[in-house]
């Protein structure tokens, strides 16, 4: 039951992912943050089983960090999604991992960048993508709304209108979300308002 959105435009990439952790029908919490920070260019959402979940954005992140540790440099948003691409192909026949993941992330040179990595290691760099049910209720939206070179402020709007169809058309509503940015200046949290708090 998870939604996990994003999309690029002029200078910047969002990733959206809702707040809801599910047990069988149990919802068990509804404040669950699903985007995880790997440095101060890249945000990295998954989805999945929350144990698997867990476990391998931490792994992520920390091999990252000890890379850069190690090097003297980061890895780019390019290299990090070859990265976790090979880490979840390798542990397709010893310890499968259930992570649907989108990484976006921000370089000078190149500029943003998203990139859509699926449970079995399939990895593509795209304008904008979805994964879970969520996904088959925004492609079409945002195939039809998502334009190159749009601003931040577009960006936002044309989320919301995502969020909206999902809690309008799927059958399980009342999902709230938390967005995040990366840009040049760094990566941080989008207020969505009163609009996203759960409903009581």
């Amino acid at each position: 039951m998870d939604h996990l959105l994003g999309m690029t435009g002029d200078g910047w990439a969002l990733v959206a992912a809702d707040r809801k952790v599910n047990h069988s029908i149990i919802a068990v919490k509804h404040d669950e943050d699903k985007i995880m920070k790997l440095d101060d260019s890249k945000l990295l959402g998954c989805v999945g089983e929350l144990g698997d979940t867990k476990n391998f954005t931490e792994f992520v992140q920390k091999n990252i960090a000890l890379y850069g540790l190690k090097n003297g440099c980061k890895l780019s948003t390019h290299a990090t999604a070859h990265y976790v691409r090979g880490e979840i192909a390798d542990a397709i026949r010893r310890s499968p991992k259930m992570c649907n993941m989108i990484l976006v992330g921000y370089e000078e040179d190149a500029g943003p960048s998203l990139y859509h990595i699926d449970y079995l290691g399939g990895m593509h760099k795209m304008n904008y993508g979805a994964h879970g049910y969520g996904g088959f209720f925004c492609a079409s939206l945002f195939d039809r709304l998502w334009k190159p070179n749009m601003t931040l402020d577009e960006g936002i709007a044309l989320m919301k209108k995502g969020f909206k169809e999902i809690n309008t058309r799927f059958m399980i509503g009342g999902a709230t979300f938390t967005l995040k940015v990366v840009t040049k200046d760094g990566c941080r949290t989008i207020d969505l308002g009163e609009e996203n708090e759960m409903k009581e």
